[in-house]
């Protein structure tokens, strides 16, 4: 027996306790164990029960990128956590928990279907750019965040910028700091400005990776990053991908430019706790940081290949950060003007 076999069936036979220990495994029953492809920081699998087909997610200390990345594997009771307070405001926005080991630092939650829930990624991969799909994950956002703006419960359940700051703001923001020293003062503001603004429950990875589109709307996953901060972030990252979609298939732009509009307006629309303007500032000042962190951070997007593109993401993103933005709409513009529509 391998190493990395005998590793397997060590981990499936702990996932398979703590399946029988949240009660989902009858007596004598051998669960199925299937690996889900997904993101870099957890092993997912799917297991095949006798009462059904559930998830099971379990955080890795070290996430599965090229540069030297850790992060401590406590952030899976954030997940859960943002899952259950997600789904107290918006019921069809989250995954049902059925069970979850803190110390153990893996949790189980409902099986959602790829035939009837399909990842958002993969339609825009195809080029399909749904205003409503976009519209709808900027009305869901904003709702939650409308839901436990200011509530001092949720903030003390969210109390995570040991968790936040190392695994969001260092590996995108400072690490790209490193890579532009003559940006590096305006993307340090960046990090301070985030983390001085606490006002709702962050998702902190709000990308299309992580959302599924079902029969109710859209669902949020990968919850790793919750933090109780500011509202900001989440708006900026998610719409920093519909940006980057467009090198990603250059005959969508216009499409994904359209979905990027009705994101954002949708989402501001919900904005009920602070002025529109302010997190809408922040968010524009925001964009261009996490949009040159996405080619030069510790987690660039995979699609990006070619340099001729990178420079095209640098150019726009460095003026945008020596001359920030108001108005999310301007950095849109810099980006339409530079590929031409």
């Amino acid at each position: 027996m391998t190493a990395a076999v005998a590793a397997r069936e060590e981990a499936q036979a702990a996932l398979a306790a703590a399946l029988d220990r949240f009660g989902l495994v009858r007596p004598a029953e051998h669960p199925h164990f299937v690996p889900l492809t997904g993101g870099v920081s957890s092993d997912i699998w799917r297991v095949d029960l006798a009462r059904g087909p559930v998830c099971v997610k379990r955080a890795l200390a070290r996430l599965k990128v090229e540069a030297d990345w850790c992060a401590p594997v406590e952030r899976i009771a954030f997940e859960v956590e943002w899952y259950r307070t997600a789904a107290s405001i918006a019921p069809q926005a989250a995954p049902h928990v059925l069970g979850h080991d803190p110390d153990a630092g893996l949790f189980v939650m409902e099986y959602l279907d790829p035939r009837r829930y399909r990842l958002w990624k993969d339609d825009l991969r195809q080029g399909r750019a749904d205003p409503s799909v976009a519209a709808a994950v900027g009305r869901q956002l904003g709702r939650i965040h409308a839901g436990t703006a200011d509530d001092p419960a949720v903030a003390a359940r969210f109390d995570s910028e040991a968790i936040f700051r190392p695994i969001r703001l260092e590996p995108y923001l400072l690490a790209t700091a490193e890579k532009h020293p003559d940006r590096a003062d305006a993307l340090k503001r960046l990090v301070e400005t985030t983390l001085a603004d606490r006002r709702v429950l962050v998702h902190g990875d709000v990308s299309p990776k992580n959302i599924l589109i079902g029969p109710h709307g859209p669902v949020f996953l990968d919850a790793e990053c919750a933090w109780f901060g500011d509202p900001a972030f989440d708006i900026a990252f998610c719409a920093n991908h519909l940006l980057l979609k467009c090198l990603w298939v250059p005959g969508a732009a216009d499409g994904f430019l359209a979905c990027f509009d009705v994101l954002v307006a949708a989402y501001l629309d919900r904005v009920d706790w602070e002025p529109v303007a302010e997190v809408e500032a922040r968010a524009a000042h925001l964009l261009p940081g996490l949009f040159l962190a996405r080619v030069d951070g510790k987690s660039p997007v995979e699609y990006l290949t070619d340099e001729a593109d990178k420079d095209r993401v640098r150019r726009v993103a460095r003026a945008l950060l020596a001359d920030p933005a108001d108005r999310i709409a301007a950095v849109r513009g810099a980006w339409a003007r530079e590929l031409g529509i």
